[in-house]
C-alpha cells in the first residue's frame, strides 16, 4: 500500500485545523515539560507548576493570536525570574513563541520577539548561572541566544514559505478569473459571430426565395418553363440555406465530430453573383488586379459583405435596378464595392434593427479593415470595404 497519498491526506486535514493542531502541540509540550518533571520540583513546587502552565498554555494560540500569546509567555518568564524556582523545562515554550512571532505575527512583533528573546537569554544567564565562572556564564548565555536566533530564523523561513503559498494561491485565483473572463469574452464573440452568420444566411436566402417566387408567380401565367425554373431555384436556395444552417448550429453541439463544408471565400463570389443574377437582379462583377493569397477570415468577411450588400439590393433597391460588384486586388489589401442605382436612401434603414450594416462593419473591423456604406450622390446605394490580406488581430 502506498503511504504517500495517506500522508498527504493527513497533512491536508491538519492544515485545515490549525487551532486544533496547536492545542495538541501545547498539550504535548505541557505533558513533557510540566507534568512529567513535576516530582523534581523539590522547592516551590506549586509556583513552578503554575508558571510552567502559564508558559506552555499560550502555545495553543501561537497562530491564532501570536502577539497576546507571546505577551503571556513574557510575563510568565519575568515572574519566573523573581519566583525563586529552578530553571524550568517549560522555558522551551519561549523558543516556540519566538518562532511563532517570526512566522505569523506582524513584522514589528517579529523583531520585538527577537529582541525580547535575546534579552531573556541574558537575564536567564544572570539569574541561574551568575555563580558559575564567567566562561560558563558566557557559554550559557551564548547557547540560549543562538537558540533564540535559530528559532527566529526558522520562523522567518516559515513566513517566506507562507508568503509564497499565498502568492501562488492569489496567482491561481487571478488566472482562474482571467480564464473565466476569456471564456465569457469568447462566448460573447462566438454569439456575435453566429448572429452575423444567421443573419447573412437567412436574409440572403429568403430574399432570393422571395424574388424567385414573385418572378415565378408572374411567369406562371405565360411561361410555365420559367415558373418551373423559379421553383427549382427556390428549392436549391432552400436546400443550401438548410445546409448552411445545420453547419452553423452544429458548432453549438460539443459532442458533434462531423466535418462540415469549408466556409465560402472570395473565389465563391462569382457563384454568388450568378445566383443573385438568376433571381432576377441585373448585377455585374468586375475583378481588377491579380488575385493574391488571403487569410481565411478576411475571405469569409469579403464574401459575407458582398452577400449582405446584394441582399439589401434585392430588398430595398426597388424594381428595374442594376448592381455592380467590384473586386480590386492591391498588394496588401482587397478593396470591394457593391453599388446599385436603386432607391438608395431606403437601404439605410436595413432590416429595421441595423443588423445587416452593423454586421458588415463588425466583420471588417474584426480583420483590421474598414467599411463605409450610404446613399450615393448620383442615386442608389453603395458599400465600400477594405480588407487586409492578413488575419485578424
Amino acid at each position: 500500500m502506498d503511504e504517500r497519498p495517506l500522508l498527504e491526506t493527513l497533512a491536508a486535514r491538519l492544515r485545515e485545523r490549525p487551532f486544533e493542531v496547536d492545542v495538541a502541540i501545547a498539550g504535548l509540550v505541557g505533558l513533557v515539560t510540566v507534568v512529567a518533571p513535576a516530582q523534581s520540583y523539590y522547592a516551590n513546587e506549586v509556583p513552578a507548576f503554575v508558571l510552567g502552565v502559564l508558559l506552555v498554555a499560550p502555545l495553543a494560540w501561537r497562530r491564532r493570536a501570536p502577539v497576546p500569546a507571546a505577551a503571556v509567555v513574557t510575563v510568565a518568564g519575568l515572574l519566573e525570574l523573581v519566583a525563586g524556582t529552578d530553571f524550568l523545562a517549560a522555558n522551551v515554550s519561549a523558543l516556540l513563541m519566538v518562532y511563532a512571532l517570526a512566522a505569523y505575527a506582524p513584522p514589528w512583533a517579529a523583531r520585538a520577539g527577537l529582541l525580547v528573546g535575546l534579552a531573556g537569554a541574558v537575564l536567564a544567564g544572570l539569574r541561574w548561572y551568575a555563580t558559575d565562572s564567567s566562561d560558563a556564564l558566557l557559554v550559557t548565555v551564548g547557547a540560549i541566544a543562538v537558540s533564540v536566533v535559530a528559532a527566529w530564523a526558522l520562523g522567518r523561513l516559515r513566513r517566506s514559505r507562507l508568503g509564497e503559498i499565498l502568492s501562488l494561491a492569489e496567482r491561481a485565483r487571478l488566472l482562474e478569473v482571467e480564464r473565466d473572463q476569456e471564456m465569457r469574452l469568447a462566448a460573447t464573440a462566438e454569439r456575435a459571430r453566429i448572429a452575423r452568420e444567421m443573419h447573412d444566411v437567412v436574409a440572403h436566402s429568403l430574399s432570393v426565395v422571395i424574388a424567385q417566387a414573385d418572378g415565378g408567380r408572374y411567369a406562371g401565367r405565360t411561361d410555365p418553363e420559367a415558373a418551373t425554373g423559379a421553383l427549382e431555384a427556390i428549392a436549391a436556395t432552400g436546400r443550401q440555406a438548410l445546409t448552411d444552417m445545420r453547419a452553423l448550429l452544429g458548432v453549438l453541439r460539443e459532442d458533434r465530430r462531423e466535418e462540415y463544408a469549408p466556409q465560402p471565400d472570395v473565389a465563391a463570389i462569382p457563384v454568388l453573383v450568378d445566383d443573385v443574377r438568376a433571381s432576377g437582379l441585373d448585377v455585374d462583377l468586375l475583378v481588377e488586379g491579380e488575385p493574391r493569397a488571403m487569410a481565411a477570415g478576411p475571405q469569409l468577411a469579403a464574401y459575407r459583405i458582398v452577400q449582405e450588400s446584394l441582399t439589401n439590393v434585392l430588398k430595398h433597391a426597388g424594381p428595374a435596378c442594376r448592381a455592380w460588384v467590384r473586386l480590386h486586388w492591391r498588394p496588401d489589401v482587397l478593396e470591394l464595392s457593391v453599388l446599385d442605382d436603386g432607391r438608395g436612401a431606403g437601404a439605410v434603414t436595413g432590416d429595421g434593427l441595423g443588423q445587416g450594416l452593423r454586421g458588415m462593419a463588425e466583420r471588417a473591423q474584426l480583420h483590421r479593415g474598414r467599411l463605409e456604406a450610404g446613399p450615393r450622390s448620383g442615386g442608389g446605394f453603395g458599400v465600400h470595404a477594405v480588407l487586409p490580406l492578413g488575419g485578424a488581430r
